[in-house]
């Protein structure tokens, strides 16, 4: 991931753009953290907050025609946010914070400022903090400009005074009652001054284009506010003479223009990165569904403006604009305290980390992958690719912890040995019109109905229907290991063209998704479409008018046809139908999608407590791991071919799920049961470490499954110890220790025997080694 791809991807995030109210001012006073501030009763620091982009915080607080207010989200539930009165509250209620602030060193230019209204002055305050020198020359006897015309009741004299004191500067200079023509000509003015701004409002307009240009109209920038004469810069209200007046907008003028006068004096670009400067289009989306509608606090008191209280209320109104759309339906985003666009930085952070720790990895392994964040996203920001590619490049530099995926491609791996894979034709046949895929998960989880399945797949299609019993490659396509994944779609390949290039009749959505996108030779169709076109088996068990959620898993999330199909099949077996909030292609993750479940537990469950508190019913699902995920937190979860088959009232369907024993188990019994009594084949025999007899407590099992720790591990690290000798004998409770390292991962085990096996008191594992140093 390189700075490009970086700043590219951090760009689709919109989570920091401003919000309307912020782009829409001219100055672009941070309204939204304001309303936080003064929301708190803090008008000290609310008041801080405006006077950081408003130089005359009184005036404007009183006569300020407040664009933003037009833009103000509110306005979609309710009356808009009264901006300027809570400008005004942060003014008389808020302390201003007295910050020494270090001028910048004197540039040894001046600087001529023609008029003394908002726009002149700003102009004067910011080129003088710039280093330079100012001589503001008016043409009346005082500061202020036009701000003299409103009303005292509008504008009270003192809130002028007390404003205008600001331009006590050393650097600013003032002459009065010197106006343009009469006293000063341009020509004098270029001549003894390095750069000239003329604001001197629109009632001057037709002496300043007599007397400065020659009776032309005057032509001024919209952004840079340069005229055509070299150095001389123009802005205020003389550019809007058409338009109402607009104090804020003459401020926003004097600010841009201090700008360009100051990257004129310097030599560099005037135009360029100003794309954002006065009021601009924001790129933020913020939903206003859920709020509910409010109109503003009613203003007691129009001369004194708001109350404290009132102010406070007013301001708790602001919805705080901003995106969060993927972090409000994702865990995973939620979890970590952030939004994709500091992710994104993180991870990036992360992958150029040559020495030291690593403390994005686990932000990068928790991600589910399922793509919800896109579907939301008003700019489709998938961060499942992002921490996807991330993990490609972790596996690729060898710095991702073996920790965080190893047991699912162990998983994989054994899926696809001869312990459990399995192709065959249709029996009595030599070729497959169709292949029938299950999937590992199903197979382990629930390998009867497997049976069931594909017993009634060879009644109903023609043309012979093979099996196929593997994993798809999916765990190491998630884990990021391009060459496992690729070492197993090549040997599923390898032994679809030996089939004779079937269609492919999956009954996992991951299995289907998979191939989907990275076969796209393979044709394929979903076991739900198959059972929707051909029909429910002849003798489906009793079925009843009850309630159930329907949970999509979310590999199945682009494959509407799919859950048109689910939806069918229930209605035909006369269930009512619930859909859960987010459901079809805005379905959730049940935890294990992206391995989830194994690089952060935690977060994996609340992932899936989250999920199943979204309705009361029953859930229904129809891919084996969410069945198991669901289970596991007391859900009771039918899987969708146990109401089809008529075996829902026989399994156990909330509470304690299989562990990886015993689907591993499952599996390979699939396997040998299939074999031995569909195809007439001998099966190989059993290992003798698998011939061990344990006796496993319940709280050990739990613990085992935390730890990632099998039966078939146990059964090693026993065998070995038996055989060799190497165990500790703890003399008082009659306990053995003993360890094994059958690969990567060195198992402890105690364990006592017990009636012609062993119970299993404790088991832990660890990745360390111990180097001995060669002597010299």
């Amino acid at each position: 991931m390189n700075q490009k791809e970086l700043r590219d991807l951090e760009n689709l995030c919109i989570q920091e753009c401003s919000p309307w109210c912020v782009s829409n001012c001219p100055v672009h006073v941070d309204v939204r953290s304001m309303c936080t501030a003064i929301a708190q009763r803090d008008f000290s620091t609310a008041l801080n907050i405006f006077v950081k982009t408003v130089p005359f915080p009184r005036i404007i607080s009183h006569i300020c025609d407040h664009p933003c207010e037009n833009f103000c989200k509110r306005r979609e539930v309710g009356e808009t946010i009264a901006i300027r009165s809570l400008e005004r509250a942060a003014v008389t209620w808020g302390k201003p914070v007295t910050k020494k602030v270090v001028p910048l060193p004197a540039r040894n230019k001046r600087v001529a400022i023609v008029g003394a209204g908002l726009s002149a002055l700003t102009a004067a305050v910011d080129l003088s903090k710039r280093g330079y020198e100012c001589a503001v020359l008016e043409a009346t006897d005082r500061l202020g400009g036009s701000v003299w015309d409103y009303s005292g009741d509008l504008l009270p004299k003192a809130d002028i005074e007390s404003d205008l004191q600001i331009m006590s500067n050393p650097r600013i200079t003032f002459e009065f009652e010197k106006s343009l023509g009469a006293d000063l000509s341009i020509s004098d003015l270029r001549s003894s001054f390095d750069a000239i701004y003329l604001g001197t409002g629109r009632r001057t307009l037709d002496a300043i284009e007599m007397n400065c240009f020659g009776g032309e109209k005057l032509e001024i920038d919209p952004m840079t506010f340069e005229t055509k004469l070299d150095g001389v810069f123009a802005g205020g209200s003389i550019m809007r003479t058409e338009a109402p007046l607009s104090p804020i907008t003459s401020i926003s003028n004097g600010r841009r223009a201090a700008i360009s006068i100051d990257r004129f004096l310097q030599g560099v670009s005037i135009t360029a990165s100003r794309e954002n400067e006065g009021p601009y289009q924001t790129r933020l989306f913020t939903s206003t569904f859920g709020v509910d509608y409010q109109d503003r606090v009613p203003m007691k008191n129009r001369s004194r403006g708001y109350s404290e209280n009132d102010a406070v209320q007013e301001a708790l109104r602001c919805i705080k604009c901003e995106c969060m759309e993927c972090v409000k339906v994702c865990e995973f985003l939620s979890s970590f305290n952030g939004y994709p666009r500091k992710y994104i930085r993180q991870i990036y952070n992360n992958l150029s980390i040559v020495m030291g720790q690593r403390h994005g990895n686990k932000l990068i392994n928790s991600c589910s992958l399922c793509g919800l964040c896109k579907e939301v996203c008003p700019e489709s920001l998938h961060m499942g690719n992002v921490c996807k590619a991330a993990r490609e490049i972790m596996v690729s530099q060898r710095k991702m912890p073996p920790t965080a995926h190893e047991f699912a491609i162990r998983d994989m791996e054994f899926s696809n040995s001869d312990k459990c894979s399995l192709v065959r034709h249709q029996p009595r046949t030599n070729t497959s019109a169709f292949l029938f895929f299950p999937g590992c998960r199903l197979s382990g989880s629930s390998s009867p109905n497997v049976e069931r399945t594909y017993y009634y797949l060879m009644e109903r299609l023609k043309g012979g229907v093979g099996l196929m019993l593997r994993c798809c490659g999916t765990p190491a396509d998630w884990a990021g290991r391009k060459d496992d994944f690729s070492k197993s779609l090549s040997e599923f390949l390898y032994e679809w063209e030996r089939m004779d290039r079937p269609e492919v009749i999956t009954a996992c959505s991951s299995c289907y998704s998979l191939f989907k996108t990275h076969l796209p030779q393979v044709k394929l169709v979903s076991l739900w479409e198959t059972i929707e076109k051909y029909g429910l088996p002849n003798h489906v068990g009793e079925t009843h008018r009850m309630a159930l959620a329907i949970h999509d898993p979310c590999s199945s999330r682009h494959e509407p046809q799919v859950h048109q199909a689910v939806r069918y099949i229930l209605k035909k077996l006369n269930y009512e139908i619930h859909e859960l909030p987010l459901s079809r292609s805005l379905t959730e993750c049940c935890g294990y999608g992206g391995l989830m479940c194994f690089a952060n537990r935690d977060l994996a469950i609340n992932v899936m407590n989250r999920r199943v508190n979204e309705s009361p019913d029953d859930f229904v699902a129809y891919c084996a791991v969410c069945q198991d995920h669901f289970q596991s937190q007391g859900k009771t979860t039918w899987h969708l071919l146990d109401l089809i088959f008529g075996t829902a009232g026989a399994k156990n369907v909330v509470g304690r799920p299989l562990d990886y024993s015993q689907i591993r188990e499952n599996r390979s019994c699939l396997r040998k049961s299939l074999l031995e009594n569909l195809w007439k084949e001998p099966v190989d025999k059993v290992q003798e470490h698998q011939m061990i007899k344990l006796y496993i407590p319940q709280e050990i099992q739990d613990l085992m499954a935390q730890r990632m720790i099998l039966n078939d591990d146990i059964k090693r690290v026993i065998e070995h110890a038996e055989k060799s000798g190497a165990k500790f004998v703890n003399r008082s409770t009659g306990h053995y220790l003993a360890h094994f390292t059958p690969a990567k991962v060195t198992y402890w085990v105690e364990y006592a025997p017990n009636e012609g096996g062993f119970t299993v008191h404790n088991a832990y594992s660890h990745r360390m080694q111990i180097i001995e140093e060669s002597k010299s």
